[in-house]
Order: structure tokens, then C-alpha cells, then sequence
């Protein structure tokens, strides 16, 4: 029996999160306003709508060829599974940037308390000053924290996906009768009948798949 092998590289999409001003940085002052007006802009022309392009029907597939491709990306941002994913990662995102941004107000607030330092005794200024160092670490070592968890949640939905796409990859080239089965990012495609593109029907596949694989939620128990 041919056997098919399959390489899915996906990257779930993953935002930096922003890096912490310097405590110095801080207490720079802000530039003064600038009072002069800019000239009054012209009215922005509207452009004219073009024509709607029909929609033209999907390419049947051709009789007979042994290579297709598919687009492993568009797959990962177009299943159930992969929103899914891209979901998970970026509520983490959101989680750990809330949190991030919880401490730089209580960096910013101790960078003011600081900035008062005519009013501080030499022991409350230092004292002052130790806490803005403190708290500048803080952040810096939770950023770091943050970029790791986001990194290895990351790679294990990858992991996941790469192993749930493998199966349904495989079943379609082999209904097809494929000698072989190219990721159109990685294969350096210059031209091809877009009929060969199988990336609309392993999406459908693949979402099958997933919603068949899901255990049934349980019935409610009777009173």
C-alpha cells in the first residue's frame, strides 16, 4: 500500500506584547503643544465604485493528475479547528497583557511618587526609588513569562492540529490518487491550475472530521 507523507508547518498567530518604558524614560517631560493650525485638506474625492466582479465557480479538478497542492495556512485560518486555536491564543494574549498593564500602572504611579522627590526625605526618595526598581523587574521578568507561555501554547496547538490535519490530508490524496500533494507556500509554485488546488474540500474534510470527533454533550439528568 502507498503510503502519503505529510508535513503541515502551521504558526498560530501570536502579537508581541509591548515592551515596558524605563523608569527614566518616564520622567521625561512631554512636549509642549504646538498652536499652530495645519492648513485646511482638501475634500477627499470619493473614488468611483467599480463594477462587482462576478464570482467565477471553482475549477473541477483535472482528470487524471497525480499532483495537486493545498494552502496549509489558509486551512489554519479558515477550519473550526483552527479558530479555534487562534482563539485559545489570543485570549491568553489578552489575559496576560491585562495583567501586564496592571503592574505598569503601579510602576507609573511609584515613577510619579518618585518624580516628587523635592517634597520626599532622602530616606522616603530612596526608599521610592527602590520600589520603581523593583517593580521595573517585575514586569520585565512577567513579560518574559508571558512570551513563553504564549510560545509553548503555541507549538502544543500546533502539535495538535499538525496531528488532526495528517489523517484527513492523507484520505484525500489518496482518494485522489495523488503521487504527491505540495503546500503552496513551501513548494515555490510559479503557476498551476488552480482545479489542482485542494485547500476548499480539506477544509471541509477537516471540519467534518473535528465536529464527528467531539463527544456528544450528555443529556440532561431527570429530576
Amino acid at each position: 500500500m502507498r503510503r502519503l507523507a505529510v508535513v503541515a508547518a502551521v504558526t498560530f498567530a501570536l502579537a508581541a506584547l509591548p515592551t515596558v518604558a524605563s523608569a527614566q524614560a518616564a520622567q521625561t517631560p512631554p512636549a509642549a503643544p504646538t498652536t499652530q493650525k495645519p492648513p485646511a485638506a482638501a475634500p477627499a474625492q470619493k473614488p468611483a465604485a467599480e463594477p462587482a466582479q462576478p464570482q467565477q465557480p471553482p475549477r473541477p479538478f483535472p482528470e487524471g493528475a497525480k499532483i495537486a497542492f493545498m494552502n496549509i495556512q489558509q486551512v489554519a485560518a479558515e477550519s473550526a479547528e483552527g479558530k479555534a486555536s487562534n482563539a485559545r491564543v489570543q485570549g491568553l494574549r489578552d489575559k496576560k497583557l491585562q495583567e501586564l498593564q496592571t503592574r505598569n500602572k503601579q510602576l507609573e504611579a511609584a515613577q510619579q511618587k518618585l518624580q516628587g522627590g523635592n517634597l520626599l526625605s532622602e530616606d522616603a526618595r530612596a526608599q521610592a526609588q527602590k520600589e520603581v526598581d523593583r517593580l521595573t523587574v517585575e514586569i520585565q521578568r512577567a513579560q518574559q513569562d508571558a512570551d513563553a507561555e504564549l510560545g509553548e501554547l503555541s507549538q502544543q496547538l500546533n502539535v495538535d492540529f499538525q496531528r488532526k490535519l495528517g489523517p484527513v490530508i492523507q484520505q484525500v490524496a489518496q482518494e485522489r490518487g495523488l503521487f504527491m500533494l505540495l503546500s503552496r507556500a513551501d513548494a515555490g509554485i510559479v503557476w498551476a491550475d488552480m482545479g489542482l488546488d485542494l485547500t476548499a474540500e480539506i477544509i471541509r474534510r477537516f471540519d467534518a472530521a473535528t465536529t464527528a470527533a467531539k463527544p456528544a454533550a450528555a443529556p440532561p439528568k431527570r429530576p
